[in-house]
């Protein structure tokens, strides 16, 4: 992608090694694609709105035009203010390359649409988050490309189909909203062994806790809506990884016109030089959530890996940095239970969205999967009456004493 520093002097000399390269997560969150200077030397970002970009020769112009150099052209292509958003990603997940979308399902959509073609087979699994798993099961079988989708914890059940022939292997850890984990380095050697692509979903863990490409994976997606703006005041996606996929990608994204808003790329660009700092403090609060949950008697389920009771804990320790702020629990009494506890929540956000800083509640059944009928929910192992938690950064006392006078309502 052009480089994100990239100014009004279009004759500049290459810029420095940005020294963001070799820091820390928490150092790249800040710093990343932000070395060499603004215009006017700004210390922050500029929020470049102009869709066009202008040049003085015919010659520069073609040159830049045709990806012969760095540059801006046309606002659905590249835009200076998301170029840096893409290179902090970039640097965070340690990819090739990476580019952006309008949303996190623009991303996901421009990556399975540009690299898959009719009598292509897909394998995945069955916990994806809603709005990919209707991709799977209404939109890519539409275009004569077969999905089989997997039960999600069965990892030998995943190995043998991938072996019976797998274009892309579509993976999501932990998944939404059953908070199940998947062996990425397993599943991706699996995947090459078969010569799929390996995509796999990061926004639950974010790159503070897991770096799929580590562990094989060719692209990594996020919707950058969730944990990485932080703020839910700005929709986005991101897909990073292999400089030639990443290309096709970024082919199609412009073409088909989901580019992020330069807008939306400054927010999140500002969220994300908070995003360890938040991270650290939502899953301390999580794990504290979780453990209380478990020992509530109303409770019948608590889905959080950082808890030694789940299934995968022991390969979530193995495979990530921490364990997350988001989990998921079950209401004895079922939906019914759920539509009366959550409206007495004081301290929690009924809404459709996760990873802001405040605590944000809801059942699957109005956000995570509201696309899907309750038949459909059911054949993916989410019972009506689970209720998602997305911790924010408040204080634990406090979250746990908002529990305790809900729990007490009913």
């Amino acid at each position: 992608m052009p480089d994100p520093r990239d100014g009004d002097d279009r004759t500049a000399a290459p810029q420095e090694r940005d020294p963001a390269i070799d820091a820390r997560p928490g150092t790249r969150a800040v710093w990343a694609g932000e070395h060499g200077g603004f215009m006017d030397r700004a210390t922050q970002v500029p929020v470049v709105g102009s869709v066009a970009f202008g040049y003085d020769d015919l010659d520069t112009w073609y040159e830049v035009a045709t990806g012969g150099r760095d540059g801006h052209i046309y606002g659905r292509n590249t835009n200076p203010t998301v170029a840096v958003f893409e290179e902090k990603l970039r640097l965070l997940e340690d990819a090739e390359a990476a580019t952006s979308a309008a949303t996190g399902m623009g991303a996901i959509s421009a990556t399975l649409w540009a690299l898959l073609r009719p009598g292509d087979r897909v394998v995945s699994v069955k916990d994806t988050y809603g709005g990919t798993s209707k991709l799977f099961t209404e939109f890519l079988p539409a275009y004569d490309i077969e999905v089989e989708l997997v039960d999600t914890t069965d990892h030998d059940a995943i190995e043998a189909e991938v072996a019976r022939g797998c274009d892309l292997l579509y993976l999501e850890t932990p998944t939404n909203p059953t908070l199940k984990v998947l062996d990425l380095e397993r599943l991706s050697a699996a995947g090459r062994a078969a010569g799929a692509v390996v995509v796999v979903d990061n926004t639950f863990a974010t790159p503070i806790n897991q770096q799929p490409l580590h562990l094989g994976a060719d692209l990594v997606v996020h919707s950058a809506t969730k944990y990485l703006g932080g703020h839910a005041d700005a929709l986005g996606g991101l897909v990073a990884g292999r400089g030639e996929l990443i290309e096709r990608i970024y082919h199609y994204r412009e073409i088909n016109g989901a580019t992020l808003h330069p807008e939306a790329a400054y927010l999140l660009v500002r969220g994300l030089k908070t995003l360890q700092l938040r991270v650290e403090r939502q899953q301390v609060n999580a794990q504290g959530v979780a453990e209380y949950l478990a020992g509530h008697e109303r409770v019948t389920v608590v889905n959080y890996p950082g808890l030694a009771s789940h299934p995968q804990h022991a390969l979530a320790a193995r495979q990530m940095r921490g364990f997350g702020g988001m989990l998921s629990f079950g209401l004895d009494g079922g939906l019914e239970a759920v539509a009366r506890f959550f409206p007495r929540l004081r301290f929690a956000h009924a809404a459709a969205n996760l990873g802001s800083v405040e605590t944000i509640v809801a059942p699957p059944a109005t956000s995570s999967h509201v696309e899907c009928t309750r038949e459909e929910r059911a054949a993916l192992g989410i019972p009506e009456g689970l209720l998602r938690y997305s911790a924010g950064i408040e204080d634990l006392d406090d979250l746990l004493g908002d529990l305790a006078q809900a729990f007490d309502g009913l």
